[in-house]
């Protein structure tokens, strides 16, 4: 048998970690008590849950037990005060209500924060704070969580939007470059970012390195996207045997060399986007007091860096000179300005003339004078006449001639109607107007616009167009864009003369396709379908139910927002639902009469063997 301390030294040793060793009452050896808190038999185990979870872990609580510990969670409907999951309330942890558990709690795109008796809400990335400031209490503050919207993507330079897939937070518009232009790398998509703005394009046109030219260097800053220009220098005991020494990356992804200012005819005017890369051209035009004698009149931009050389001819024509009786003439049938005449009298009659030239012929005195008009040259016989702003010669001959019974034949001026008449647009995207010219006469109008938005105030589109046409009268459609304030401007370039006119396009708010389906369910079913890429400006759906009793008024005035819900009347207000159209998405069911709120409207139950008339209404906003 072992000695007495020995055994007392072995029933210690065997307690549990959560329990002493104590003396027996009787005082005939030891024995393991688990600790205060503790349940068990001292030595194999001593739980603490088993004395109830909630002096341990507190009220709305449930202990769990583990091996030599245990840990607490919160009963559904109920939350720990530091948002862990599991817990030991060493820390003062304890479960709260979980107003956070409470679906829709904050609204849509809010974000829901336990705190000590309450909560509070922020919105969630995509979203942004409307009527208040975050954090805050849908149950005491007025403030909600709105989708962020970037509203339709502005169109960019040289690029056309191809799809949209909505405005709100996340969507995407696609575009692809303009007509002339060549898409070589970088992104062409745009996103609407949280912060309510689209993201631009990286579209970018890049032509590589330029060409290399034998015994000549380049000035370049060694970018290569559109319009970087290289200058070519020629090598110490080299020149330049071409015209041209700068070359532009162009927008069709390739190095083309300019052709710098295009050739000046005599007597004409030009019409020229002052762009001199390859493709380009000029128009000419004869200056007032000259006519057009033929030739072509357009030089173009060639790929060599020269333009093409017009032919274009504009002179001063005298006519015939006057016959002179009792003389003959010695001419070399030229009739333009400097020309000379020289009269030889016949046999029997004296020269009446002074100077190298002689002329035999009647004296018709001083130039004529024409009302509105002034003299450009003149000589004895014949004068030219040239209309002041505002005339011109209508059908009629811009000479005046010395018959040969000393007067003057006038040339015939008549007033100018305006060149450009009953400026018209049609089909909101078109231009028709009258032109009041000679019919033979070749115009060259310049038409300009500019578009604005009242809804978008970065939103800006400047074109311009030219025309050439000898027709009176004249259409030309622009490509205007939609929901657009334009002004716009022509100019007859010859006349000088330029009209206005203002139009605001449109863009009718297309509603969705809509099936009514009422037989095969219990309820009429209303199913919404819109396409994800429109552009349309609706802001929201309103659907009204209406008892069909006799004769009936409906006011399209009805509230296009919802009233606070304490002041909703009864069904005869009509108004069953409402829709934000960013909530619709592409599709959307609503069964009438299923008894729910909708936009904060009643959507009544409908009576049995009741007719009622279901009414859709797009709301547009925009404006406002």
């Amino acid at each position: 048998k072992p000695a007495e301390g020995q055994s007392l030294l072995d029933v210690c040793s065997t307690c549990h970690a959560n329990a002493t060793c104590d003396d027996k009452s009787d005082g005939s050896g030891k024995v393991c008590n688990c600790k205060y808190g503790f349940v068990g038999n001292g030595r194999t185990f001593c739980q603490e849950c088993q004395i109830g979870s909630t002096k341990i872990c507190g009220q709305h609580t449930t202990c769990h037990n583990t091996f030599g510990s245990y840990y607490c969670t919160c009963l559904a409907g109920y939350s720990p005060s530091n948002n862990m999951a599991v817990f030991i309330p060493n820390d003062g942890t304890h479960c709260q209500i979980d107003e956070c558990g409470i679906t829709g709690q904050c609204g849509e795109g809010a974000q829901c924060r336990n705190l000590e008796g309450s909560f509070d809400c922020s919105c969630q990335v995509g979203y942004k704070i409307h009527n208040g400031v975050e954090p805050f209490n849908p149950l005491r503050d007025k403030a909600s969580c709105k989708v962020v919207n970037c509203g339709p993507p502005a169109l960019l330079e040289d690029t056309v939007l191809v799809s949209v897939t909505g405005t709100t937070y996340s969507s995407v518009a696609t575009f692809i470059c303009d007509e002339g232009f060549v898409w070589r790398r970088g992104d062409n998509s745009s996103v609407c970012g949280a912060e309510g703005l689209w993201s631009k394009p990286n579209m970018v046109v890049d032509c590589g390195s330029p060409p290399a030219v034998p015994h000549s260097r380049l000035l370049w800053n060694k970018s290569t996207r559109m319009g970087t220009e290289v200058v070519y220098q020629c090598n110490s005991g080299y020149h330049n045997v071409g015209k041209g020494n700068v070359s532009i990356c162009t927008a069709a992804g390739q190095w083309a060399i300019l052709c710098g200012n295009p050739p000046v005819i005599e007597f004409t005017g030009q019409v020229w986007s002052y762009n001199s890369t390859p493709g380009s051209t000029v128009l000419y035009f004869c200056k007032d007091g000259f006519y057009n004698k033929g030739g072509n009149n357009v030089s173009t931009c060639q790929e060599n860096g020269q333009w093409t050389s017009p032919t274009l001819s504009c002179q001063v024509d005298c006519g015939k000179p006057p016959l002179i009786p009792n003389s003959v003439m010695h001419w070399d049938k030229i009739s333009t300005v400097g020309s000379k005449v020289i009269y030889q009298c016949k046999p029997g009659y004296l020269n009446a003339g002074t100077g190298n030239v002689s002329v035999c012929s009647a004296k018709c005195g001083p130039a004529p004078f024409l009302a509105n008009s002034e003299v450009v040259w003149h000589n004895r016989s014949v004068v030219i006449h040239r209309c002041v702003a505002g005339y011109h010669s209508w059908r009629g001959s811009n000479v005046s001639v010395c018959g040969s019974s000393g007067e003057w034949q006038k040339a015939t001026l008549r007033e100018i109607k305006p060149p450009i008449n009953h400026l018209l647009i049609f089909n909101e995207s078109c231009l028709q107007w009258k032109a009041e010219k000679y019919e033979e006469d070749t115009e060259v109008y310049k038409v300009t616009y500019t578009g604005s938005r009242d809804y978008q105030r970065s939103f800006y589109d400047k074109r311009k167009r030219f025309l050439s046409s000898k027709a009176d009268q004249l259409k030309l459609c622009l490509g205007l864009l939609p929901v657009t304030n334009y002004s716009i401007t022509v100019t007859a370039t010859s006349a000088r003369f330029t009209a206005s006119v203002t139009t605001n396009t449109s863009l009718p708010p297309p509603g969705p396709v809509v099936y009514y389906r009422e037989f095969d369910t219990p309820l009429p079913t209303l199913s919404l379908r819109r396409s994800p890429n429109t552009l349309d400006l609706i802001s929201l759906y309103q659907v009204f139910v209406l008892p069909v009793e006799g004769f009936m008024m409906f006011n399209c005035s009805s509230p296009a927002i919802a009233p606070p819900l304490s002041t909703l009347k009864s069904p005869a207000e009509y108004i069953a639902a409402q829709f934000e159209v960013h909530r619709v998405g592409t599709e959307m069911n609503l069964t009438i009469g299923d008894g729910l709120l909708y936009g904060g409207f009643y959507n009544a139950p409908l009576e049995s063997g009741k007719n009622y008339y279901i009414i859709l209404r797009a709301v547009s906003q925009w404006k406002s």
